[in-house]
């Protein structure tokens, strides 16, 4: 049993802390790549700004005046809308742009079959792909295309940024806190190899290496830019291109895009074999293994081993008592978070154990929503909170 105990601890801490530290680490002893120079506007590419807009008519003005002051030359820049199955009138918003390409279809068959259907059209050397509800600083284009400098990047990757206030419901700091971490990993990741999986709010390819993921992928960022990396391209990182949006309105919300994206994970790690031959990209079957596949499969189980075996070992000396204990407080933390899930909060006391606990239910119930299949690809987005009024 205490085989078992230390097994779950190892697999939980090394999640969540231990890679952190290990790719920080590998950073550390490894030779720093060359500093990238800005590109000189006669050296810009042209860039199709292709964006996914189901039913965004409350924010697609917004998105519209965001996408067209950022800092890029106009004739290098064409900026394309697809909207399929939209219903609220966001197609008529976008009419009174002229310079803004519109692809409609009125069947809804879910985000990658709609971009899947536009993409043989995309004519320029890059296609950036950015969500309608997230907005980006003005220089984000141009620096996610100073990493095509280099030869073997396939693919760079946007920071996303999820904006809670210090009073924030619980939910809304939880995922604020999430992805302050998360984004330090993909750094770490992107610096020492390659990212392991995209942010699907902002993301660049080289089109002509675009690959249709299936219409029914769930994370179609996380597996086209993870197929790309298997076959030898780099998945490059920008921090300094950014896509900003608030956080889920409320924890039900945030459940149901933690349940998808859970959902889609165990998808992904069904249909990303290629990433598992070593043998051809070590450095890159360790970062999917340590950084997403034990988050999407044994962390959840992890947990309820290690407290199941504590409870077992509780007369097997003060240590395993202290243990338990420590585990007797995570969870009340979580569960008194949970009581305030949607309550202005200050204190990170019970956010962090609340969103963490979450997060795992959320890994299982992704599980069995897949198993049952009724996790669709043609999925209701998750409310926000309301952003403020911006442009750039």
């Amino acid at each position: 049993m205490e085989t078992i105990f230390w097994i779950s601890v190892t697999v939980v801490l090394y999640t969540f802390l231990g890679y952190g530290i290990l790719i920080t680490l590998l950073n550390w002893i490894a030779p720093k790549r060359a500093k990238l120079n800005p590109l000189s506007e006669q050296e810009l590419p042209e860039v199709t700004l292709l964006i996914a807009a189901y039913n965004e008519a409350e924010i697609i003005v917004q998105k519209v005046l965001n996408s067209t002051r950022l800092d890029y030359p106009k004739h290098l820049l064409k900026i394309a809308f697809v909207t399929d199955g939209s219903t609220d009138g966001s197609v008529k918003l976008l009419g009174g742009y002229p310079d803004i390409q519109v692809f409609h279809s009125l069947a809804r068959k879910g985000k990658i079959a709609a971009v899947n259907r536009v993409m043989p059209q995309i004519k320029t050397p890059i296609t950036v792909f950015s969500d309608a509800n997230v907005m980006l600083n003005p220089e984000a284009i141009k620096e996610l295309v100073k990493h095509f400098q280099r030869k073997e990047v396939g693919a760079v990757s946007g920071e996303k940024k999820v904006i809670s206030k210090e009073v924030d419901a619980a939910s809304a700091s939880g995922e604020g806190f999430y992805w302050k971490y998360e984004s330090y990993l993909k750094r770490k990741d992107a610096q020492w190899n390659s990212l392991v999986g995209s942010a699907g709010e902002l993301f660049a390819i080289r089109t002509k290496l675009y690959q249709a993921p299936e219409p029914d992928t769930l994370i179609e960022d996380f597996v086209m830019t993870m197929r790309l990396a298997s076959q030898g391209h780099v998945v490059a990182y920008e921090p300094a291109a950014v896509a900003t949006e608030t956080a889920s309105a409320n924890v039900e919300e945030e459940h149901k895009r933690k349940v998808r994206i859970s959902a889609g994970g165990i998808q992904a790690v069904g249909r990303l074999g290629e990433v598992w031959r070593f043998w051809n990209h070590p450095g890159l079957t360790f970062q999917y293994l340590s950084h997403r596949v034990l988050r999407w499969t044994l962390l959840p189980l992890a947990m309820l081993a290690a407290f199941i075996s504590n409870v077992i070992l509780l007369e097997s000396g003060l240590f395993y008592l202290m243990t338990f204990v420590i585990q007797l407080a995570f969870y009340y933390l979580a569960i008194q978070g949970y009581r305030m899930r949607n309550q202005p909060m200050k204190t990170k006391v019970y956010q962090l154990p609340f969103y963490f606990l979450f997060m795992q239910i959320c890994v299982v119930q992704g599980w069995f929503r897949l198993a049952k299949g009724k996790q669709q690809v043609t999925w209701e987005k998750a409310r926000r909170i309301q952003m403020e009024p911006s442009i750039s």
